[in-house]
């Protein structure tokens, strides 16, 4: 099969910690074309996607990990799956993305659906189901956050609508003397939209990760914050600990898997606090390796066994 990643400059990857890449080493052992391009190099002719790629060879060797063959024009239907990796922001540039991968659909599997990608924002796409969400605003008036932080016992988490990775995430707590800078940064003066979530102390044991393939639970990883830092970003310094699901993950997944499956959500990470779902992180989301060490599995050969399922039942149709 050959498949295409459009994601950031492989340059750029810390590939001791990428899922993309290890989907890529793991695709190319298992015998499939990997091809690589970024966003910028989508376009369309006429009705047809098409993408200026690079065949690519991938090896893990920090600083030596991947080898480029020559660049050709390629339509996006002569691809088996069109991997959609790109990290946030979620910006103008990404949202057409999207939509040029659309002309593709029904000639390759695209994942993450672009459809779905535009749709889900993963700050409010926990929305969905309010049940299962720690209480919540978005709001770009700092008076509102401030009304917000009284009602929730003086603690809230508040961050950006389309970073990632725990950019721009800060514990507000009422009294910080703090709190009025930190507001204003968070809304750019009322120019930009702010989530503010109730702050769940659970936090401090862990923020789990579980990973979702095609609606089904992968893995899971327990992110446990530094003791300096209030977010359980693992490239911000949180440490990851192995975990279980519990009977309230299990309901979690159960309402989620089918929504997830049904509307081309492939790879998918569930961020859970305290029993509560707080994202839902479907652009690129990673925590496979981490896995891998903790639980002594290769994760990501499940990953590409059922997307070759998933080609396969494509193309039987």
């Amino acid at each position: 099969m050959k498949f295409l990643f459009v994601m950031d400059p492989l340059a750029r990857l810390q590939i001791a910690g990428d899922t993309t890449f290890a989907i890529m080493l793991e695709s190319q052992a298992r015998g499939h074309e990997i091809w690589f391009c970024e966003p910028r190099h989508l376009g369309l002719e006429h009705d047809r996607a098409l993408a200026d790629a690079w065949p690519v060879t991938v090896r893990r060797v920090v600083g030596d990990h991947y080898l480029l063959g020559p660049q050709a024009s390629v339509g996006l239907e002569g691809f088996d799956a069109v991997f959609m990796r790109k990290d946030p922001p979620f910006d103008m540039d990404y949202y057409f993305s999207t939509l040029i991968l659309e002309r593709a659909r029904g000639g390759t599997t695209l994942i993450n659906d672009p459809r779905g990608l535009r749709d889900a924002n993963e700050k409010l796409a926990v929305l969905n189901f309010p049940k299962l969400t720690p209480p919540m605003i978005v709001t770009r008036e700092t008076t509102r956050l401030r009304a917000f932080l009284a009602a929730q016992n003086g603690e809230m988490v508040v961050k950006p609508l389309d970073a990632s990775g725990g950019f721009g995430v800060f514990h507000v707590r009422q009294g910080d003397p703090n709190t009025g800078s930190i507001l204003e940064q968070a809304t750019n003066l009322g120019r930009r939209w702010t989530v503010a979530q109730r702050y769940l102390p659970e936090v401090r044991q862990g923020d789990k990760r579980i990973l979702l393939i095609d609606g089904e639970p992968l893995c899971a990883v327990l992110r446990v914050p530094a003791p300096d830092d209030a977010r359980g970003n693992l490239h911000v310094g949180a440490r990851p600990v192995a975990t279980t699901l519990d009977d309230r993950d299990r309901v979690i997944i159960d309402t989620l898997g089918p929504h997830l499956r049904d509307n081309g959500f492939f790879i998918v990470g569930l961020d859970v606090i305290g029993g509560w779902l707080t994202e839902i992180n479907v652009t690129s989301p990673t925590g496979i390796l981490e896995a891998n060490t903790l639980y002594n599995e290769h994760y990501e050969t499940r990953v590409v066994v059922q997307l070759e399922e998933k080609i396969q039942r494509r193309l039987a149709r």
